[in-house]
């Protein structure tokens, strides 16, 4: 599978992430040849190669004649729609403007309808979100990673006034995905950069394992006090067996009735727990105690720790993270004597190292044969 992982240790922007596109090699000319397609003039496209702190990248710019235009979501979703784009692009960038406008107007409290762009209404910024989604599409990729972005801090002047940093439309849209603090006090993820994030990246940690293939940069426009303003592109072939980063929440617990566990445990798995578990352990002044560990995405950290906290007698946590290592699954249906049961097949490189029957299957079947669930399960195992 082809994939993209954004190393966006900078931050990003709309026309950082064009650049670094552009440095991984898709044709410039084939982005103007189809940005040609939207109803836009008085603009030209640039790139430059810059360096920034010994890093050499891709600038991109877009040049505008001057232009003040102040575009409703309706407006820009029309003229993305009755272009001759590729259907995917369109869908694509139609996206990222509808989620730049959701938030827009919940922050001024507005209907969809009535925001009115500004900054990103402007040429430009269509430019960078269209010429993205035109680039992304070119290199063919099947999923797009990013790591954790950092977002800088201090003020920034926009058509609005003076906002914080990171901008209010910044923060709604990164809702959800981990981010970092950064020493560099200015804006390093902008909201277009943030909603191309959310739109293109269903995953957010460090690199995966991967046969890296080729390496762009994109350049912004500032120079960085600490850091090379860039941002990395990584294009490869993922492994074939998955790795991932787990956040491991555990508390030592002695002076709870045992009998509450079991909510606990049902709470956490609804929440969306990747798992949780108990471990008998002996504590300090040789009480018998449980450990209680859960396992979650990096990002829900925060809300599993308080739903611990909360539904348990512990008066703390301890969370850290973990990278994990996890074969290639299937699902497959085998016929037995007892009918289909689903089987779950583990691959590692490719090669089938294990094969599971799933039990509730197995449980079913087997209370329809009036049989014990071993013997289905034992069918279903040497069927496969």
């Amino acid at each position: 599978m082809k994939l993209l992982y954004l190393d966006c240790f900078a931050g990003i922007s709309g026309d950082m992430l064009l650049g670094a596109l552009l440095d991984l090699g898709v044709r410039e000319d084939h982005v103007r040849n189809e940005l040609a397609k939207l109803p836009l003039h008085g603009y030209q496209i640039e790139t430059r190669r810059v360096t920034k702190q010994h890093i050499v990248a891709t600038k991109f710019d877009c040049i505008t004649e001057h232009e003040h235009a102040h575009r409703s979501y309706s407006e820009i979703a029309a003229m993305i729609f009755h272009s001759k784009l590729p259907d995917g692009v369109k869908q694509r960038a139609t996206n990222v403007f509808h989620s730049l406008g959701e938030v827009e107007a919940r922050i001024h409290g507005i209907p969809l309808e009535k925001v009115h762009f500004h900054e990103i209404g402007a040429v430009d910024s269509i430019v960078d979100i269209v010429g993205v989604c035109i680039a992304l599409k070119a290199l063919g990729v099947q999923d797009v990673q990013a790591a954790p972005p950092p977002l800088g801090s201090g003020f920034v002047e926009t058509a609005h006034g003076k906002f914080p940093i990171p901008a209010p439309a910044t923060l709604e849209l990164l809702k959800g995905v981990p981010t970092q603090s950064s020493p560099e006090r200015c804006e390093l993820v902008t909201p277009t950069g943030a909603a191309l994030l959310v739109e293109f990246c269903k995953k957010f940690g460090p690199m995966p394992a991967m046969s890296v293939e080729k390496i762009g940069y994109g350049a912004g426009t500032r120079e960085l006090e600490k850091t090379p303003n860039v941002l990395r592109a990584v294009l490869g072939v993922a492994s074939t067996s998955e790795a991932d980063t787990v956040a491991v929440i555990e508390a030592n617990i002695d002076d709870m009735n045992p009998q509450w566990f079991g909510d606990v445990m049902e709470r956490l798995l609804a929440e969306g727990a990747l798992d949780a578990f108990l471990t008998p352990v002996q504590m300090k002044k040789s009480r018998p105690g449980t450990l209680l560990t859960v396992l979650c995405e990096p990002g829900d950290a925060d809300r599993f720790a308080e739903l611990v906290l909360t539904h348990t007698t512990s008066f703390g946590v301890r969370i850290h993270e973990a990278r994990r290592r996890k074969l290639d699954r299937e699902i497959v249906r085998v016929a037995t004597r007892f009918g289909e049961i689903e089987v779950k097949i583990g691959r590692w490189n490719g090669q089938v190292v294990t094969r599971s029957p799933e039990y509730e299957s197995c449980k079913r079947a087997a209370a329809l044969a009036n049989v014990p669930v071993r013997e289905v399960y034992d069918a279903a195992k040497e069927t496969t």
